[in-house]
């Protein structure tokens, strides 16, 4: 046999949580064909020969947790995953996804998905979720895509923004969406609870919808209702949703939001333990980072979202609205406030309007200042003159909770990445988690071990997504690799900066394929769309 390329001198992490150990990994016709400390009689006669310099050798990362299903179309190859060592993402996060869509309802989905377009024109060529899937096949696509279908989205295209409960017709009809979705090759669906028109949703409802999965082992990610302090409530909303219909469920990006709330995550994860412990098949994710990222609407209460971004601007523009709205703002507790969870606004930037570019990367407070406007008022004013085309990021959480959580066993790593507009700024996790979960958590802390990061970033979510070629450094796996320097790596993104690449990602192959060599893209792709089966 002769290697299409041998990687040697390696200290190979295989991802299965087993002790490093020096050896070499031999690919052929985009497979793993060698793994081991023998060196093959046949390894000088590959077609290309990598030294990895006594750095690490471990499978390609999968991300599940991303928002770049817009941006694949204007960015297919993506460096800004390949760069961190990614060779797997998920997308359809949150409950938004492109797919499935009424004709009636596009339009609606068009602007309610414009914070994770990435200033894309999407064409919207496509209404079934196998369509969506089949446009991203002709892409040239730098990762291996995972995609799943909307709640939010499937709401939209049978209900649109209403705020109400669904007939039994109209739940059928959801239902109908759910199966043809999986059957289609998406591998579940996902829910974003703070969200319209998720928030509109009943437990009762999400527990109807999901019965959808049950004989199709549909995995439910769901952006909880509750991250703040009824953080333990919204666990639980989770957990009896993948309980009531014996189905897997993810609870994503998991976090606590507010002072108040900080510490909670112990009983959080307490609660997930004591559940899989009778059998509930529930599991976490989380990113590295103190701050989220969602849009800047976000911090409006429910109410004011229903019926869609438009009519969010008209009750903006009306005083008596308005002036109901920043009090609740700065008042209720009763729902994830995350103005109040940032701490007022000094913890709220903007990072993303595009009609009023002189505020990105500015505070609220600042902006305040700059323009001797109420800070929720110039909020609103932002909101409505970016017609809900925002992002912002929000100071909400504390590192002990963001270290207690990636320790724990049931918690994999991810991203949430929501890629930015050409000009805006974003949230440093886009071009930074992996590496930053390798330097800061694992050489720098020493919060995890080596191999146990390595797992949280590739078997863990690769036997999570039923992927049973992916994650694992094995004879027969696809030949997804990356190769680091465990001495340099580390993420350089930051809130002030947030395109700085990371250092240390040396090689990064997907599918056999030598996508990045000494940090650098070389020209080739070869990411696939996996479609569940």
């Amino acid at each position: 046999m002769r290697f299409d390329i041998y990687i040697k001198n390696a200290r190979i992490v295989d991802g299965t949580r087993s002790p490093w150990y020096r050896g070499g990994v031999g690919i052929t016709d985009s497979k793993i064909r060698y793994v081991g400390s023998d060196l093959p009689e046949y390894a000088a006669d590959a077609f290309e020969v990598i030294d990895a310099k006594d750095h690490i050798v471990a499978p390609g990362f999968i991300d599940v947790h991303t928002h770049s299903d817009f941006l694949l179309l204007r960015d297919p190859v993506m460096q800004s995953k390949l760069k961190q060592g990614v060779t797997t993402q998920g997308i359809g996060q949150c409950g938004i996804s492109p797919a499935p869509i009424s004709s009636e309802q596009v339009e609606k989905l068009d602007i309610y998905s414009g914070f994770i377009k990435a200033g894309t024109h999407a064409d919207w060529n496509w209404r079934s979720f196998g369509e969506w899937l089949d446009v991203l096949e002709d892409l040239n696509l730098g990762t291996n895509i995972v995609a799943f279908a909307g709640q939010g989205t499937i709401r939209i295209a049978v209900i649109g923004f209403d705020n109400r409960e669904p007939s039994s017709d109209e739940m059928a009809e959801m239902k109908k969406l759910v199966s043809e979705s999986i059957e289609q090759g998406a591998y579940g669906i996902t829910s974003g609870l703070v969200y319209p028109p998720g928030v509109y949703s009943s437990t009762e409802e999400l527990v109807e919808l999901c019965s959808a999965m049950t004989s199709k082992n549909g995995l439910y990610q769901s952006h909880m209702r509750n991250e703040g302090r009824d953080v333990v409530k919204g666990v639980e909303e989770v957990i009896r949703i993948a309980e009531e219909n014996r189905i897997p469920a993810q609870i994503s990006h998991h976090k606590a939001l507010g002072r108040s709330a900080w510490g909670l995550v112990k009983k959080t994860l307490a609660l997930v333990e004591d559940a899989r412990k009778r059998g509930v098949d529930v599991t976490v994710d989380q990113y590295p980072y103190t701050s989220a990222s969602t849009t800047l609407r976000a911090i409006l209460p429910p109410w004011v979202h229903e019926g869609g971004v438009m009519n969010v601007i008209e009750r903006l523009a009306d005083k008596s609205l308005r002036s109901r709205i920043i009090k609740e703002i700065e008042e209720d507790v009763t729902w994830d406030n995350y103005y109040q969870n940032s701490g007022g606004a000094s913890g709220v930037t903007v990072i993303y309007s595009p009609q009023t570019p002189e505020y990105e990367g500015k505070s609220l407070k600042e902006i305040a200042e700059m323009t001797g406007v109420d800070p929720l008022d110039i909020a609103m004013d932002i909101i409505a003159a970016n017609k809900g085309d925002d992002a912002a990021c929000y100071s909400m959480m504390c590192e002990d909770d963001v270290e207690y959580v990636l320790k724990n066993n049931n918690v994999m790593v991810i991203s949430d990445s929501i890629p930015p507009a050409p000009g805006a700024k974003s949230h440093p996790r886009t071009f930074g988690t992996n590496p930053r979960v390798l330097g800061k958590y694992v050489r720098d802390k020493h919060c995890i071990s080596l191999e146990d990061a390595i797992w949280k970033m590739t078997a863990f979510p690769a036997s999570r997504l039923g992927l049973q070629f992916k994650g694992i450094l094995r004879e027969g796996m696809d030949a997804d690799i990356v190769i680091f320097d465990p001495d340099t790596v580390d993420d350089k993104a930051t809130f002030e900066h947030p395109f700085e690449e990371p250092v240390g990602i040396e090689y990064v192959i997907v599918n056999g394929v030598k996508t990045m060599e000494f940090g650098n893209f070389t020209g080739h792709t070869n990411g696939k769309v996996l479609r569940k089966r």
